[in-house]
Order: C-alpha cells, then sequence, then structure tokens
C-alpha cells in the first residue's frame, strides 16, 4: 500500500514545524514509516535554493524569479524525495507545498492565481496532497510571535504582504475545500491537536 502524502500550511509563526512532529508521532504509534519534510527544500538542489530564496537581497529577486525557483525546487523533491517515498509506504509530512506558491507569489506578490496554476499543472501534473492541514491565525497574534529581528527575507515583509498571504490561504481553502482543511492556530496547542489527531485519523481509515 502506498503511503499518504500530507502538506501544512499556514503564514509564519502558526506551528507548522511542531505540529509536523506531532503528525510524525501520531503516525509512527500507529505503526507507519514516515519522512518529515518541508519546501523550499527538501532535496539537496532545493536546500541551495532555498538559501538563495530566503537570504538573497530582497531587491535581487523579481517575484516571478522567486516562483521560478520554488518550482525548479518543487521538481526536484516531487520526483526524487517525496513520490519515491510514497511509493515504499512511507506517509510524507510536508511543511509547506504549492499551496505556499499561489498564498505567497500568487497572492502575497500579487503574480495572480493563473501563473502559479501554470507551473503547477507542467511540474506536477495531476500530483496533489491527500491532505492539506492549513493553520490560520489572525495576524495580530502573529505578530505577537514573530521574533523582533526578522529572519530572511519573507519576515521581513509588512502586515500589508501577509494580510494578503493569509487571505490568499482562505481563499484555497474555500477552492480546494475537500483537500484542504483549516484549523484555528490560535487556540491552545492541545486544542489544536486534537483537531489534527482527528484529520489523520480520518485519512487512516479512508485508506484502509
Amino acid at each position: 500500500m502506498s503511503g499518504q502524502f500530507i502538506t501544512i500550511e499556514g503564514i509564519e509563526c502558526v506551528g507548522k514545524s511542531t505540529n509536523a512532529k506531532f503528525i510524525e508521532d501520531a503516525l509512527n504509534k500507529k505503526g507507519y514509516k514516515t519522512l518529515v519534510t518541508r519546501e523550499p527544500g527538501g532535496s539537496g538542489v532545493g536546500e541551495k535554493i532555498r538559501n538563495i530564496l530566503l537570504f538573497e537581497k530582497k531587491d535581487t529577486l523579481s517575484p516571478m524569479t522567486e516562483l521560478l525557483l520554488l518550482f525548479a525546487a518543487r521538481e526536484k523533491h516531487i520526483n526524487e524525495i517525496i513520490k519515491p517515498a510514497l511509493n515504499n509506504g512511507t506517509w510524507v509530512i510536508c511543511d509547506r507545498f504549492t499551496d505556499a506558491s499561489f498564498a505567497y507569489q500568487g497572492f502575497g506578490r500579487k503574480l495572480g492565481f493563473e501563473k502559479v496554476n501554470q507551473l503547477k499543472t507542467l511540474i506536477q501534473k495531476d500530483f496533489e496532497p491527500d491532505l492539506t492541514i492549513l493553520l490560520d491565525a489572525p495576524l495580530e497574534l502573529i505578530t505577537s510571535r514573530r521574533k523582533l529581528n526578522p529572519n530572511d527575507r519573507f519576515e521581513s515583509e509588512d502586515k500589508k504582504f501577509f494580510e494578503r498571504v493569509r487571505n490568499g490561504y482562505l481563499e484555497l481553502a474555500k477552492t480546494f475545500e475537500e483537500r484542504v482543511k483549516v484549523i484555528d492556530a490560535s487556540k491552545d496547542i492541545k486544542e489544536v491537536q486534537n483537531q489534527i489527531i482527528l484529520l489523520i485519523n480520518d485519512l487512516v481509515r479512508n485508506q484502509s
């Protein structure tokens, strides 16, 4: 039996990495093999591209360059890491995937849905996550969680940028409502994880 592909989405500081680990532990307890990965990154080439995207000077990458680099990394990630793991029966948990490109470049950078979707169709064809968990929280809460000194190009963006990104994610949840499940990340971590485990249990039952 092939593995299942779970992606975790959301803007900065909503708990994606923490909950990726939580999902990994929950699946391991059920006896499933898991792989936790991330985007941008995931492969050797992908991690090099990640460094360019996050730490290159702000004015040296256009929005389209950003988008093309993301999909270049994604092509390697899908074909060299994600699909082989799934075919081997491993459940893959990815911290961000293509929905992030729609939200950050399509909405945040104002490139629009269609440009991102054209690249998605070219690179992924019909390959989609089995479940996407969107951790959503008000920007006021996110601002209070963010560090005073941003770590990278994206963290240094202004409030209006993150408003567009968050709204983009919520639009995606409406467009892909069967796949994208929204969880209120402003709640207590236990409550958030209770909601996550319900989604994971549903996915396990549907696969059986």
